[in-house]
């Protein structure tokens, strides 16, 4: 495996360190989203039909 220090041992550790001084409360978003695409269910479904080959 090779030679294996204990240099590489700390710097792995500090590379796999947490910090867990964040905040825990979650963040809370309020709001609307909406999607119009302006297209009518029968050009969605004829569009959808045409994909599939029927």
């Amino acid at each position: 495996m090779g030679n294996y220090d204990e240099a590489e041992h700390e710097r792995r550790e500090q590379k796999t360190q947490v910090d867990g001084d964040f905040a825990e409360e979650r963040s809370e978003y309020r709001g609307r989203v909406t999607y119009d695409t302006g297209d009518s269910t029968e050009d969605l479904l004829d569009q959808f039909k045409s994909i599939k080959g029927d």
